[in-house]
């Protein structure tokens, strides 16, 4: 099981029949009895102004579309400044205010409930987390043994680009269709259907590379076939996150699972490199195959009662335009979404510069290209861990790290040092990683849970889905001007994209960047346009 590409805070406790209530004093007592008014807050149609009762109940309202939990915020803010949620439905039109702000700061406690690890104290996330480590260690033996005996066999950059291209197109094509079968059925048992089918086409490339009959297309069509299967495993074993854990531990989940999936990463290639050095390539891939029955496992023995399942989507007309409509008018999710479409066409194309930098720029072989991808994936356990170790995820930190993810790409490529060039890729994987996260785990925690499985599913289609246009594209570029050109435009794209897609988030929010040259001050920050008016 790979993660997703990663949550904020938990949604705020509602009531049947009333809006959020304000956070409470740094004492832990509210400021609000029951029967009081709530100051600030406008009246939803269908609510009472009024609280008459404690409650009990947490979460968003099932029945109430567009309850969900709220948007993240590109700033901070100084106290307790959120307004009420606004109940709209998925068809209705855009929130009036547009602003991607969460609310208050949380006074600089920037961590998730219960510490960098908490959400492995339940125990269906461990089952899920240790069959996943083993099923995560067999892919990345697979993919850098599949890119190595397509370059073996055709000695082409462009070769490896169309392999990433085929395993990614279905995404592309069927992309949202996997989310309204993740959002209609029982997530882990479409689980037991999606590891079984991966397990089987890695057995299948294993019997045919250990005969000595495999060819190119042969690799073709399994990854087209593996590609097949994620269009609907993505979705559902992220959003089957969310019902392990509960909604307080989404984002620590997610980040955990970016951090499974990396320190795998750590162990896959120098694995898939002795393996495929000692006896060759088909070992690597049978050891994939088999190492689908860890997760298996590992579903079976879960506690069903002990899970969170959120409501389903019966069979309809429209879900498909309705996710879609539902994701346009809310701009702290689609600017997310249309950022991280153009750094997975654009920046993460590792497997075409990597393969090249190793062969054709240092001559190191598939052992450098192992090494490479290593130094990468120590980058992403770190960039994973502290994203579970931060408990918001804010927009400006999604900008930021993918304003530098494209620098440093830029950087890395016109050095010419072999070790510079190593080093750098610490920092690139880290970054690279900040930005899957914080980008995943955003757009789930600022969407309802009925709309969650689409809603991911587009974020997927969209961040996978550029690869079979990016792929070929920059193995092109690779063949044709060199990989340090082709690696200089990735990470140029990345940047510039970067920078757009944060101005445009600031306007939404009606923010300004404010410059302040005092000593001890923050010099450059966004902040709200009325700060600027009364400074001035």
């Amino acid at each position: 099981m790979s993660p997703g590409p990663g949550a904020d805070s938990a949604p705020a406790p509602q009531s049947d029949h009333d809006t959020p209530s304000p956070p409470a004093r740094a004492s832990g007592r509210s400021r609000y009895l029951p029967g009081r008014l709530i100051p600030g807050t406008a009246r939803i149609p269908g609510t009472a102004r009024f609280r008459t009762r404690r409650r009990t109940r947490t979460g968003p309202r099932a029945d109430v579309p567009g309850t969900g939990p709220r948007p993240v915020s590109l700033v901070k803010t100084p106290g307790p400044t959120d307004g009420p949620a606004t109940g709209r439905s998925a068809s209705d039109g855009p929130a009036t205010g547009g602003s991607p702000s969460a609310g208050p700061d949380t006074g600089g406690a920037d961590r998730g409930p219960g510490g960098m690890f908490s959400s492995l104290r339940i125990r269906n996330y461990r089952l899920f987390a240790s069959g996943a480590v083993v099923s995560n260690t067999g892919t990345w033996m697979a993919r850098i043994t599949q890119d190595w005996l397509v370059l073996s066999l055709t000695g082409s950059s462009a070769a490896v680009g169309i392999t990433t291209a085929m395993q990614f197109l279905p995404m592309l094509l069927f992309g949202l269709y996997g989310g309204v079968i993740a959002d209609r059925f029982p997530k882990r048992t479409l689980l037991f259907f999606t590891q079984g089918a991966m397990s089987f086409g890695g057995l299948f490339l294993a019997a045919l590379t250990l005969s000595g009959n495999v060819q190119v297309w042969h690799v073709y069509m399994t990854a087209f076939f593996t590609g097949l299967v994620t269009v609907v495993d993505n979705p559902t074993r992220q959003t089957f996150v969310s019902e392990m854990v509960g909604p307080d531990q989404v984002r620590n989940a997610v980040s955990l699972n970016s951090a499974n999936f990396q320190s795998a990463r750590l162990l896959g290639p120098a694995i898939a490199g002795v393996l495929t050095a000692a006896v060759g390539p088909g070992w690597a891939f049978l050891a994939n195959g088999l190492s689908f029955l860890a997760p298996l496992t590992c579903l079976l023995l879960m506690r069903t009662a002990e899970l969170h399942p959120g409501p389903r989507t019966p069979r309809g007309k429209g879900q498909l335009r309705e996710g879609l409509r539902y994701v346009s008018h809310r701009p702290e999710l689609i600017w997310p979404i249309v950022l991280i479409g153009f750094i997975g066409m654009f920046g993460f194309n590792f497997p075409i510069w990597l393969s090249a930098y190793a062969d054709d720029i240092f001559h190191g072989g598939s052992g450098m290209y192992g090494l490479f991808n290593t130094l990468m994936a120590v980058g992403s356990v770190v960039g994973a861990l502290l994203a579970a170790r931060r408990g918001t995820s804010r927009l400006r930190v999604l900008v930021g790290a993918a304003v530098a993810f494209g620098a440093l790409q830029i950087v890395a490529a016109v050095t010419p040092s072999l070790w510079v060039f190593a080093l750098l890729l610490v920092p690139i994987g880290m970054l690279g990683l900040t930005v899957n996260v914080t980008a995943n785990s955003s757009v789930q925690l600022g969407t309802d849970p009925a709309m969650r499985g689409r809603v991911i599913s587009l974020f997927m289609m969209v961040f996978v889905g550029g690869t079979p246009i990016g792929g070929p594209l920059f193995g092109w570029l690779t063949d044709a001007y060199g990989v340090q050109i082709s690696m200089a435009v990735g990470g140029l794209v990345s940047a510039v994209s970067a920078l757009v897609v944060g101005l445009v988030l600031a306007r939404a929010a009606d923010l300004r960047l404010k410059v302040d040259l005092r000593r001890g001050q923050p010099h450059l920050r966004f902040v709200p346009k009325r700060d600027l008016v009364t400074v001035a």
